[in-house]
């Protein structure tokens, strides 16, 4: 039985808004049992996201309609984003007008409001925190952007369906075209969640803080959203990388049992994936701020291999 793809994105929408914390909750048992120490539920991200959606909101009497507007804009871009990417199908209705640079596109949107929001009260910490996300972007989003294109070569489009088509086909991944740009958008997917050697997300230390500085400001229902969109983006730039460049087992011809079939071998994914993303955190230690700029020039220079790799071997 052929599922209408409207029906489809909004599965894949739902899926991602309640499969993200699931997974964030996966990698935190995950990291917990890989230190030796007890691990939380599986299901304690729904519990906090709960308890910050039953606070009042704290606001500063300073905060312009950007620090207020700005949870609601970056939770919505961030689901918008789970319906470019072929999470579980690539029969997507958004996926004949949009491509991975509108996905980049959306991604900076997000991130600029934030970095907005951070300054709009006028902390120091959100100052600083803005400064160095901005330093970031503009390195790892041409990277990111190259990584991808090196991709698009090989199937003459920028839709992330057909990228996943065309590979799932028999394009395989190691080609050094693929491989280099498989590198670089793990050093990529590293630095624009914020995980460890870029950034910790489980630390509050002021002078090593980049996205946690821009939000110490928010509280309740703002806070909830962002911390959920940030989940979100976890679980996007993993469902991403595996749409792109180990794509077998999404659904392409919009069946029924080829969906359920696709949602079980992506959840399979999805738990190596987590297990791949501690073993990664557990090995590096967290680098200096000033040496994210050689992290992101090599996986800039990796994906600039993948390209000129493709040209000069393919």
């Amino acid at each position: 039985m052929k599922v209408h793809p409207l029906l489809i994105e909004l599965i894949q929408v739902f899926v991602l808004l309640f499969a993200a914390p699931l997974f964030a909750g996966w990698v935190k048992m995950v990291k917990c049992w890989s230190q030796g120490r007890t691990s939380p539920s599986l299901l304690q991200p729904y519990r906090d996201l709960c308890k910050l959606f039953s606070k009042d909101v704290a606001l500063a009497e300073n905060a312009s309609w950007i620090f207020r507007s700005t949870p609601y804009l970056v939770f919505g871009v961030t689901v918008l984003a789970g319906g470019i990417i072929p999470i579980i199908s690539v029969d997507l209705p958004l996926s004949a007008t949009a491509d991975v640079i509108a996905l980049v596109a959306l991604f900076a949107i997000a991130r600029f409001f934030t970095a907005l929001a951070g300054m709009d009260i006028g902390t120091s910490f959100g100052g600083m925190g803005s400064s160095r996300e901005m330093t970031i972007a503009s390195l790892a989003e041409p990277a990111m952007l190259m990584a991808i294109f090196a991709v698009s070569l090989a199937s003459k489009s920028t839709s992330l369906s057909q990228m996943a088509i065309v590979v799932s086909q028999g394009y395989s991944i190691l080609r050094p075209s693929l491989a280099f740009a498989l590198l670089a958008f793990i050093l990529i997917a590293l630095t624009e969640t914020g995980r460890v050697p870029v950034d910790n997300p489980a630390t509050h230390l002021e002078l090593t803080m980049i996205h946690e500085a821009m939000i110490l400001e928010y509280s309740g229902r703002h806070l909830a959203l962002i911390e959920w969109a940030k989940m979100m983006k976890l679980f996007l730039f993993i469902t991403l990388g595996i749409a792109v460049f180990f794509p077998w087992g999404i659904d392409a011809a919009g069946g029924a049992a080829g969906l359920a079939s696709s949602f079980l071998i992506m959840s399979l994914k999805l738990g190596i994936s987590g297990v791949g993303l501690v073993l990664i955190e557990t090995g590096l230690a967290k680098m200096r701020i000033f040496r994210v700029t050689e992290f992101l020039g090599s996986a800039f220079l990796f994906a600039t291999l993948g390209m000129l790799s493709f040209f000069i071997l393919e």
